[in-house]
């Protein structure tokens, strides 16, 4: 076994873990009316089988007033049989199962303002400016008695224990923190006063459910607030809350509900574990509670370094289970090639908040009961596919037809797999896609999928290999934006964002003068497009007809792009369009506000690019059709989308052509 540490037992109080891979509390809102849905169960059961030593929930309905219907209804008993069932079907896994205990309080992190929100103080929401009416002590207090006796009923129908979520700018981080927490009574003052209720929480859930019931918290490490939770005062609530004795295990979480959002979910613009060294420094403050390392692990030799060094005994994971449930079986039986890996894209917490279900980008069965370690069905009667496009959306299709035992065919116009999807994995905090389609290559190659690369495919082409049906997977261009004329289009001189990226890849001498970039995409490639040219030029100026930049990305995404792009110095014009190609003659660039008409020039240009809306390149379908193929367009040659969306579909697609047997009419 490559990681023997990870994949030793450990006891955490009367409990005891089969590994060290705890599945970190994740949001997945499968959860309807307050009930265990069948893609709730699945999901758990999943990770459970996956070999997680333990799992943790998402929060749920466990106190007085909280009745989110996406929770799972503790405190009013409604969810409990279903818990009680899903429980046995985890611990036959020797699977432990903690409920995640929350209140979010003030704190929002969508869209607008919530009215009838209470917090410590009645102080706004760093973020959506929410301002809350302060709690009374008796309300504090039933929810004390509310949560403990909530932790008391799952304990009864086999619950092994709660995690406490004491950070991220939730309810116990608001008490915490003397930035939101201004009270003058027994709850505000004090760093004792201020953690009372957390302390109190923990302390009645102790000697209501005695000592075998696990208990963890999650506490603030430095919550990138002005006033509120540093490092030193993170050491200081940790010591306070290690005093009770009722600790288990915890771990810390870095942001809050504020600017710092970001923190909370880093990706691959920073180093791996970002945060395992602060966390070594507040789990000296009593370092016989086990420790979990927290924050962007998607390796397991990431979490094997970890627990070697010292600096932690546990090793949580939440989006790189989403990803693979089965990453533990398949680290520990040595098949980490066959491991999905998580693109920390955060594409994850955008679906939960917008589609209020959770998705992934490389995992298009997420909450499917047959989701683990998932391969087709063998067919008993082969047939010929071809596979027109080597993106996302056509290799997802491609490695499951091909793995069911049909003759698939891949044409391709890149030299090797990918699609647009590999340029960004070339960019600024890209690299992680490349896993999506390095796990779709391998497991197509394995199949004995034909690849034909290089070239644009033709009609002969795709006909020659005789196939019974096509899958259309060849993408989107950009669009020509209006205001640049055909015949500078025509010419080169206004190359698109792709096609410059792809220039300045092999890393040319850098250019003198400004780039100015025509934003009319507002995803993330555009974004990490700047970042990367902002060294190849003296300015990056990047221009949008809209009233900011990043509006297609979830806002954890968007913060920290603003924070790269601000970094690197990249100028931000917002609300203006081009007034057309005139001032490129003069190697200037004229834009207007597209309110009030004003117009501005920007000198000294050395290039201009555009990212717009994608078209699909969908050419091939009405030839292919008139051959009498049946054809089935998917990802952005069908409506150019995310990656999410092509993945999804390709799956999709692949199951539909499984499931139905297709006819050649030629053959």
């Amino acid at each position: 076994m490559g990681y023997p540490l990870t994949f030793s037992p450990i006891q955490l109080g009367g409990q005891r873990l089969r590994n060290r891979i705890i599945h970190a509390s994740m949001t997945t809102r499968y959860a309807r009316e307050g009930l265990v849905t069948d893609a709730y169960e699945n999901y758990f059961v999943s990770r459970a089988g996956g070999g997680a030593g333990a799992i943790v929930s998402e929060p749920m309905n466990v106190a007085p007033g909280q009745n989110a219907p996406s929770r799972l209804a503790v405190f009013d008993g409604r969810a409990l049989d279903g818990i009680a069932r899903m429980v046995e079907r985890i611990e036959a896994h020797d699977c432990r199962f903690f409920v995640q205990v929350q209140d979010r309080g003030r704190g929002r992190h969508e869209g607008g303002r919530i009215d009838d929100a209470y917090g410590a103080s009645p102080l706004p929401d760093d973020i959506s400016w929410t301002v809350p009416r302060e709690l009374t002590a008796g309300e504090i207090e039933a929810m004390i008695d509310g949560m403990a006796e909530s932790c008391q009923k799952l304990a009864a129908v086999g619950v092994t224990g709660c995690e406490i979520s004491a950070g991220h700018g939730h309810l116990f981080h608001q008490f915490l923190s003397p930035w939101s927490n201004v009270r003058d009574d027994y709850y505000g003052g004090s760093l004792e006063n201020r953690a009372r209720l957390l302390t109190s929480v923990i302390s009645e859930i102790r000697e209501r459910c005695g000592p075998d019931f696990a208990i963890g918290v999650k506490l603030p490490g430095i919550d990138g607030v002005a006033n509120s939770v540093d490092l030193a005062l993170a050491r200081d609530i940790a010591a306070h809350v290690a005093a009770t004795g009722h600790i288990d295990f915890w771990s810390f979480a870095w942001g809050s509900h504020a600017n710092s959002l970001y923190e909370h979910l880093p990706d691959a613009h920073g180093p791996a574990v970002p945060y395992v060294d602060p966390t070594a420094e507040l789990r000296a403050v009593a370092p016989d509670i086990p420790t979990g390392a927290l924050g962007y692990i998607t390796d397991p030799m990431q979490g094997e370094r970890q627990i070697a060094d010292g600096k932690a005994e546990l090793v949580m994971l939440a989006r790189a289970l989403v990803t693979d449930p089965w990453l533990p079986r398949k680290a520990a039986e040595g098949r980490e090639a066959e491991i999905r890996y998580c693109v920390s894209c955060n594409s994850c917490w955008r679906a939960i908040i917008e589609k209020n279900h959770l998705e992934c980008d490389n995992n298009p069965r997420v909450g499917r009961a047959d989701e683990g370690d998932w391969h087709p069905a063998r067919t008993t009667k082969p047939q010929r596919f071809a596979v027109v496009g080597a993106g996302v959306a056509g290799m997802e299709a491609a490695w499951i037809l091909a793995e069911a035992g049909h003759e698939v065919t891949v044409f391709g116009r890149g030299d090797e797999p990918g699609g647009a999807t590999r340029l960004h994995a070339e960019l600024p905090g890209g690299e992680n896609l490349s896993s999506v389609y390095d796990y779709q290559t391998l497991r197509a190659q394995k199949a004995g999928a034909r690849f034909v690369m290089g070239s644009e495919a033709q009609l002969a082409d795709i006909t020659g290999s005789d196939p019974s049906a096509v899958v259309l997977a060849t993408g989107a261009g950009l669009s020509t934006p209006q205001w640049l004329d055909a015949d500078w289009r025509q010419e080169g001189l206004v190359p698109d964002l792709r096609t410059l990226c792809a220039d300045f890849l092999p890393r040319p001498a850098k250019s003198d003068g400004r780039l100015v970039i025509y934003d009319q995409d507002h995803t993330e490639m555009t974004y990490a497009a700047a970042e990367y040219l902002s060294d190849w030029f003296d300015e990056v100026v990047l221009i949008t007809p809209r009233e900011r930049v990043a509006t297609d990305v979830a806002l954890v995404t968007r913060q920290k792009t603003y924070r790269r792009l601000y970094e690197c110095r990249v100028r931000i014009v917002t609300s203006a369009v081009p007034t057309g190609v005139e001032a490129l003659e003069e190697a200037a660039f004229e834009y207007r506000n597209v309110f009030n008409g004003d117009t501005a020039r920007i000198e000294d240009i050395a290039a201009v690019t555009f990212a717009t809306p994608r078209v699909p390149r969908a050419a091939l379908r009405p030839p292919l059709e008139a051959a009498g193929l049946p054809v089935h367009v998917i990802g952005d040659c069908l409506s150019p989308r995310t990656v999410m969306a092509a993945t999804r579909e390709g799956h999709a697609i692949a199951e539909q052509l499984l499931g139905a047997r297709v006819s050649n009419p030629q053959s």
